[in-house]
Protein backbone atom coordinates (compact mmCIF):
# COMPACT_ATOMS: atom_id res chain seq x y z
CA UNK A 1 0.00 0.00 0.00
CA UNK A 2 1.35 3.29 -0.76
CA UNK A 3 1.46 6.31 1.83
CA UNK A 4 -1.58 7.88 -0.15
CA UNK A 5 -3.64 4.18 0.47
CA UNK A 6 -2.33 4.16 4.13
CA UNK A 7 -3.77 7.45 4.71
CA UNK A 8 -6.89 7.27 3.14
CA UNK A 9 -7.36 3.98 5.07
CA UNK A 10 -5.92 5.51 8.49
CA UNK A 11 -8.65 8.62 7.81
CA UNK A 12 -11.91 6.02 7.33
CA UNK A 13 -10.84 4.21 10.26
CA UNK A 14 -10.93 7.24 12.69
CA UNK A 15 -14.34 8.46 11.16
CA UNK A 16 -15.53 4.86 11.92
CA UNK A 17 -14.71 5.18 15.24
CA UNK A 18 -15.77 8.83 15.29
CA UNK A 19 -19.60 7.30 14.20
CA UNK A 20 -19.15 4.97 16.81
CA UNK A 21 -18.08 7.00 19.68
CA UNK A 22 -21.25 9.52 18.90
CA UNK A 23 -23.37 6.82 18.39
CA UNK A 24 -22.83 5.61 21.93
CA UNK A 25 -22.70 8.87 23.69
CA UNK A 26 -26.46 9.35 22.04
CA UNK A 27 -27.49 6.32 23.52
CA UNK A 28 -26.22 7.12 26.64
CA UNK A 29 -27.75 10.54 26.10
CA UNK A 30 -31.24 8.30 25.58
CA UNK A 31 -31.11 6.29 28.31
CA UNK A 32 -30.12 9.27 30.62
CA UNK A 33 -32.87 10.69 29.54
CA UNK A 34 -35.56 7.67 29.87
CA UNK A 35 -34.59 6.98 33.39
CA UNK A 36 -34.72 10.92 33.89
CA UNK A 37 -38.12 11.04 33.04
CA UNK A 38 -39.28 7.88 34.29
CA UNK A 39 -37.92 8.98 38.13
CA UNK A 40 -40.11 11.98 37.20
CA UNK A 41 -43.18 9.81 36.56
CA UNK A 42 -42.53 8.27 39.64
CA UNK A 43 -42.31 10.99 41.70
CA UNK A 44 -45.54 12.38 40.61
CA UNK A 45 -47.64 9.09 41.18
CA UNK A 46 -46.12 9.37 44.92
CA UNK A 47 -47.28 12.77 44.95
CA UNK A 48 -50.34 12.17 44.35
CA UNK A 49 -51.09 9.18 46.14
CA UNK A 50 -49.80 11.74 49.12
CA UNK A 51 -52.19 14.44 48.25
CA UNK A 52 -55.24 11.58 48.00
CA UNK A 53 -53.97 10.26 51.43
CA UNK A 54 -54.17 13.89 52.78
CA UNK A 55 -57.45 14.62 51.31
CA UNK A 56 -59.05 11.30 52.37
CA UNK A 57 -57.38 11.84 56.15
CA UNK A 58 -58.72 15.33 56.14
CA UNK A 59 -62.43 14.19 55.49
CA UNK A 60 -61.67 11.36 57.95
CA UNK A 61 -61.38 14.25 60.74
CA UNK A 62 -64.16 16.18 59.12
CA UNK A 63 -66.29 13.28 59.00
CA UNK A 64 -66.95 14.13 55.50
CA UNK A 65 -65.68 10.93 54.23
CA UNK A 66 -69.30 8.34 54.59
Amino acid sequence: MNQSHSNSFQAGQAQGQAQEKTSQMVEKARETAQSAMDSMQQAGQQMQAKAQGAADAMKDTMGMNK
